[in-house]
């Protein structure tokens, strides 16, 4: 979700109104749209499970955000902690643990037994007590924190390393040698007034983080990507998409067996190598002023040969999945990579988006997924908030086209509630999704174009790091 300002993300805390009266209220019958939490699905897709929010999750500021997956259980962040479900039966997610640790988004991914938590509004110190503080406050925290869970029931706390700006998401990099792992963390929205997230930051925080004492983690490198500045920006009143000033990235995907990322940033799309992984380069850069007004994620396809960069239009609080706004904006951008080493671009192919309208009421825009892990095709499950679910294919790069969904009907037929499903990510046979107000869902496909992925287990999925190890 788009970050405004430093202390609070886009309707992400109490102190931000989550309701938005908007005089223009949706039903059933306006164009097709779904009744208030009425389920619409293809023939394809179906819910086999919801865990509800539970206490002290379950109030409209404790939004639910990313996924991690490690053996048979799956991490769910959501701004006030995050939660551990065990997964063995998928039909009957159980919760096993929650930990209470207010940070907005609380991004997370695993790796072996250790938890790794973004924090990205300001607060009184790096514990999981703290308060929360003015960003323009010299003495306020926030960074990384690093959880053990190796026993899931009982995570402990471990460490905690500060970063300038934050860490909005961040992104697993596993070391060549096996012996440390590294988190890229993305960050962005400096401002003269803030001591710890000053402008130009164009740069990540690169943190190194040793297997063997992972409380000696620390911040050993901070990469410039745009020298040059980035992005500048152009401002459009609404609807027209408001082309954002590049200041950091919001999020990275690597593929550490190719040793290749991209960035999604701000304003500008990235292709860089990270042979090194302290010092990564930038390969190539592109910008799309036309139809982009946030770079927010990316994906790559299994063979690392194409890339889809999402737009998070609106910052994810809008309804942008409607007539007014059409179907290449708020939408996600596909793109080859063409060209060897140092001669790789991103050629773009072509924009999808779902098909079907939302209400005015509904915030809707592309937003986390992942590649289904299917043999010789390219077919990718993603989130659009209350647009609900997507699978769809990219393997034409030029033609995308969606060949599932589910999804809810709006929150509310007369005003704004920000929900909807954060992240969408496959994992061993099965969709999990994390509703930022319903909790957690979980999806079966049933369809000959991906049932090769039925006989693919991972022990471990942070969908920011990719392989192609299966």
């Amino acid at each position: 979700m788009k970050r405004f300002g430093r202390s609070v993300a886009l309707l992400g805390t109490a102190s931000v109104a989550l309701t938005v009266a908007l005089g223009i209220p949706a039903s059933a019958a306006d164009d097709g749209i779904p009744g208030v939490d009425e389920i619409r699905h293809s023939w394809n897709v179906r819910n086999i499970a919801n865990v509800p929010k539970h206490a002290p999750f379950d109030t409209l500021d404790a939004l639910d955000s990313d996924l991690a997956f490690t053996g048979d259980k799956v991490i769910a962040g959501n701004y006030n902690g995050f939660t551990i479900y065990d997964i063995r039966n998928p039909r009957k997610p159980k919760i096993v643990s929650q930990v209470v640790c207010p940070g907005s988004q609380n991004d997370v991914s695993v790796y072996g037994d250790l938890l790794f938590l973004s924090t990205d509004s300001s607060r009184s110190d790096s514990s999981c007590n703290s308060t929360s503080l003015p960003a323009s406050e010299k003495n306020a925290w926030e960074g990384m924190k690093i959880f053990d869970i190796s026993n899931p029931k009982a995570p402990k706390y471990v460490a905690a390393v500060e970063t300038d700006c934050g860490s909005h998401t961040h992104t697993l990099v596993p070391d060549k040698r096996g012996k440390d792992v590294y988190l890229y963390v993305s960050s962005y929205s400096p401002n003269e007034t803030f001591p710890d997230c000053l402008p130009p930051h164009d740069f990540i925080s690169i943190i190194k983080v040793p297997l063997k004492d992972p409380s000696s983690a620390a911040v050993v490198a901070k990469p410039v990507l745009f020298p040059d500045g980035g992005n500048p920006g152009a401002p459009a009143p609404w609807p027209n998409p408001t082309v954002s000033a590049t200041s950091g990235c919001h999020d990275i995907t690597v593929y550490p067996s190719k040793d290749l990322a991209a960035g999604a940033c701000m304003g500008d799309g990235i292709l860089f190598d990270i042979s090194n992984r302290e010092k990564p380069r930038v390969i190539n850069r592109v910008e799309d002023n036309a139809h982009f007004a946030f770079w927010h994620s990316a994906t790559f396809n299994n063979d690392g040969t194409k890339v889809v960069f999402t737009d998070e239009l609106g910052g994810g609080g809008r309804a942008t999945c409607n007539t007014m706004i059409g179907q290449e904006r708020g939408a996600d951008g596909i793109y080859d990579i063409t060209g060897r080493g140092e001669n790789r671009k991103l050629e773009f192919r072509s924009y999808f988006k779902i098909p079907r309208p939302n209400a005015d009421t509904e915030n809707c825009v592309a937003h986390n997924g992942s590649l289904i892990p299917v043999l010789g095709r390219d077919i990718m499950v993603q989130a659009w908030y209350q647009g609900g679910i997507s699978v769809w294919d990219f393997t034409d790069s030029a033609r995308p086209k969606e060949i599932g969904f589910w999804e809810r009907g709006p929150l509310s037929a007369t005003e704004a509630i920000v929900g909807g499903s954060w992240s969408a990510y496959y994992y061993n046979g099965y969709v999990y999704s994390n509703d930022i107000q319903k909790g957690l869902d979980v999806l079966e496909i049933i369809d000959p174009r991906v049932i090769s992925a039925k006989f693919v287990h991972l022990n471990q999925l942070n969908v920011q790091t990719q392989s192609h190890n299966w």
